[in-house]
């Protein structure tokens, strides 16, 4: 394994994490401004960059979003998509494929269930 470059300390470093926090949060009330001035929902994309700023540099705020995730898991899933690399959403992409979707058609044998008869 090679050393971390020097892009790669800088970027990592105490003063450019908490300027990441600081444009994180600063990006909620500019979403807010935009989204009331814009008619399409570019709010919401800004709101998001400012979340990933913030979940990324801050561990508190990880632990924050870990504890509501875990309580609010469609929110979770839906918040975790949009935070997912290219290579991520290619591998989700690739096991939707995989596993064709549950049909209600479909019927599964339980052994603990009585039989009903067919009609």
């Amino acid at each position: 394994m090679s050393r971390p470059g020097f892009l790669d300390q800088m970027v990592r470093s105490e003063p450019v994490r908490l300027f990441q926090i600081m444009l994180g949060i600063l990006l909620f009330p500019v979403a807010f401004i935009i989204g009331l001035v814009s008619p399409a929902p570019i709010g919401i994309v800004v709101a998001g960059a400012g979340a990933a700023l913030i979940l990324r540099n801050s561990r508190w705020a990880r632990r924050r979003y870990i504890r509501y995730s875990r309580s609010h898991p469609r929110v979770r899933k839906v918040v975790d998509i949009g935070l997912m690399r290219g290579r991520g959403r290619r591998k989700r992409a690739r096991i939707a494929v995989a596993m064709p979707p549950a049909s209600l058609t479909n019927r599964v044998a339980d052994p603990t269930s009585p039989t009903m008869p067919q009609a």
